[in-house]
């Protein structure tokens, strides 16, 4: 049994907002449990008959996190940038035999397979020859292994990484992620390799890392906060390279909290940024005023 660390240091603040948001997302999380990709389109998203606008010419693949899923990962970026007139999909991925909803367990090589799958059925369905990808925590670092050893750079434009561990981490920070999902850890035993793959120094990453951060003809932005406590230090989730920004929550909003999991679900700061990162054209100041925009 991997040995999980069960004490997870919050603020007292993010935690009434994380119960908070659980009880009014209750009801929806009950409806839409599985199987999680049919319930999408209900939301806005998922929606395959979605074609994309002048002003949005690619469509948006969303990647969920380590113990994600297609659902809920994205109960708030996906509406938020439907509404925006994005034609937005999202996948599941890394699931394991036995273990129902948590995802992003399996082996990232298999996974960065599965995510190209998933790119050539939406850019089948749209119509557009490329995409832009925006991940969260595994969810943003995955994606750079499909680009740069399984071909996906020339299908994709862009690639927002929203707290990725692009250079690994450890597995005890990991193992913080646990007491978010109540339940989880009875599930897994040491055959969790989507685990073991993201630890500093793994076969996996050093393969990834064994090449330049980035590949010519993509954008990549990644999205930190300094108050992440699973993929630490935070400066190792940044990427170097052309085409690259890099950026810290806290130089946007200096009073935004948000650790891992807030910066990827619930942080509208931070989806002002993604959105920013998608369309640079028409990018506008993220500040602590973009929780409400």
């Amino acid at each position: 049994m991997l040995p999980w660390n069960r004490p997870l240091r919050t603020r007292r603040a993010l935690a009434a907002l994380l119960l908070t948001l659980a009880a009014l997302l209750a009801p929806t999380a009950t409806a839409t449990a599985a199987p999680s990709q049919a319930a999408a389109p209900s939301r806005g998203w998922n929606d395959y008959s979605c074609k994309p606008s002048a002003a949005h010419p690619r469509p948006v693949v969303l990647v969920h996190g380590t113990f994600g899923n297609s659902i809920d990962n994205w109960l708030v970026l996906a509406p938020y940038l439907v509404s925006r007139g994005y034609c937005v999909f999202s996948l599941d991925y890394g699931q394991l035999p036995g273990v129902p909803l948590f995802n992003g367990l399996g082996p990232i090589d298999k996974s960065a397979g599965q995510l190209d799958v998933f790119v050539d059925k939406v850019l089948g369905a749209t119509g557009a020859p490329k995409a832009d990808l925006v991940g969260h925590s595994q969810g943003g670092m995955m994606p750079n292994y499909y680009l740069k050893f399984l071909g996906g750079a020339g299908k994709v434009n862009a690639l927002v990484g929203i707290a990725p561990d692009n250079h690994g981490t450890t597995l005890l920070g990991l193992t913080k992620l646990l007491p978010y999902f109540p339940g989880v850890e009875d599930l897994l035993t040491t055959n969790t390799p989507g685990l073991a793959d993201q630890v500093a120094g793994s076969a996996f990453v050093t393969k990834l890392n064994s090449v330049p951060d980035t590949v010519p003809g993509v954008r990549y932005t990644v999205i930190a906060t300094r108050y992440d406590e699973v993929v630490t230090p935070y400066r190792t989730q940044y990427l170097d390279g052309p085409n690259v920004r890099n950026v810290l929550l806290q130089d946007l909003c200096p009073i935004d909290l948000s650790e891992h999991v807030a910066i990827g679900t619930i942080d509208r700061i931070a989806f002002h940024e993604v959105a920013n990162a998608l369309d640079p054209a028409r990018a506008t100041p993220t500040t602590c005023a973009s929780a409400v925009s």
